[in-house]
């Protein structure tokens, strides 16, 4: 482990993965302050405990029940910015969406996959191979919501993942009404706030190589990504890692029944900062096999405008982040929409001195 001793980093934003004996940071306000001789790992990932939460204990009829689950999701919220979620998206659906994508690259060539090369800003499908020291992946990006894109290739495949976007639709209602009320609003004001009816919902479908075949130890560089949350499945465990508040990376071992949520920028935006999207990265490492992931991103409607709720001003608490629309900040740094790239930074207002 190396040790970073300092008394101003507030994130560690980049860990240098060929030398060990030096470590490179970024700085940006987005952690609290850590602690001094914080011990910090970017290749092998701590084992500190992911929360889980149980899905259907979030409606429960029992009112005790459902009071100490919704503490719970509070708690995984607060304190950690993710967690693993289980009885919300049926374990066969799961199965089925990544024998879809397994489908997909195994039963389509190369030729036929670069059909969605990139040709326009608004393309709605898209494939891309990244083949370099610091990216290593094949993926297919889709618009899952809220309208449903995917390739008619091969046959089981748009059904499959269909299914799958329809019921992690329902899912992500369910956890804006959850959170709503742990914030302390009425149940669908996240829901209304994002306008979730028509949010702009974006899939990643990735196939990573074993690390004897990758060019680099990066499959994806560390990033946040915009929206209210990431959900994500795999078919293997090994490669992705989380940083905590704490300043560690966290290995994300996702269990067979669970889906691993992760908050995104604009639920940090609109909570002002109570509620932290938090960096991920993917590293090949230890990778013995290829992996197969699905990340989407679920998030406000293009046209709306996402800036800190007034709940969460005070004159001790003023507005932390610029207000903008969900699609001028996709665009902010130069990307498109179906890019779904973080501004979080730019969003940021500068603390007064």
């Amino acid at each position: 482990m190396t040790k970073l001793t300092s008394k101003t980093c507030m994130q560690i934003h980049h860990l240098n993965q060929e030398t060990s004996s030096t470590l490179i940071c970024a700085f940006k306000f987005h952690f609290l302050s850590m602690a001094n001789n914080l011990a910090v790992s970017a290749t092998d990932g701590c084992d500190d405990q992911i929360p889980t939460v149980d899905y259907s204990l979030l409606f429960s009829e029992d009112q005790n029940e459902r009071a100490k689950s919704l503490e719970h999701l509070g708690k995984a919220c607060e304190e950690f910015g993710f967690f693993y979620l289980i009885n919300g998206v049926e374990e066969s659906v799961v199965e089925a969406a990544l024998k879809g994508i397994s489908d997909f690259f195994e039963l389509t060539n190369q030729e036929e996959r670069s059909e969605y090369l990139k040709k326009d800003s608004m393309d709605r499908i898209r494939w891309g191979l990244r083949s370099h020291a610091g990216e290593n992946r094949e993926y297919l990006k889709v618009v899952a919501h809220p309208q449903y894109h995917c390739p008619t290739k091969p046959a089981s495949f748009r059904d499959a993942i269909g299914v799958y976007f329809k019921g992690m639709h329902e899912v992500e209602l369910g956890l804006a009404r959850a959170i709503s009320k742990i914030l302390g609003y009425e149940k669908t004001y996240i829901e209304k706030e994002f306008r979730l009816e028509a949010g702009f919902d974006v899939s990643a479908m990735n196939l990573y190589p074993p690390s004897f075949q990758s060019k680099g130890s990066i499959g994806v560089p560390d990033h946040t990504d915009p929206g209210f949350f990431v959900s994500l499945i795999q078919d293997v465990n090994g490669g992705l890692q989380v940083l905590s508040h704490k300043g560690s990376w966290i290995a994300v071992n996702i269990p067979s029944n669970a889906i691993f949520i992760n908050l995104g920028d604009h639920l940090e935006i609109l909570s002002n900062g109570k509620y932290k999207s938090h960096i991920h990265q993917v590293v090949l490492d230890n990778n013995q096999v290829k992996r197969i992931s699905m990340a989407t991103l679920h998030g406000p409607s293009l046209n709306t405008v996402v800036a800190p709720a007034p709940g969460f001003i005070d004159d001790s608490r003023p507005p932390a982040y610029r207000g903008m629309t969900y699609k001028q900040s996709l665009e902010l740094n130069g990307s498109d929409e179906i890019d779904v790239q973080s501004s979080l930074d730019q969003l940021r207002i500068p603390l007064a001195i």
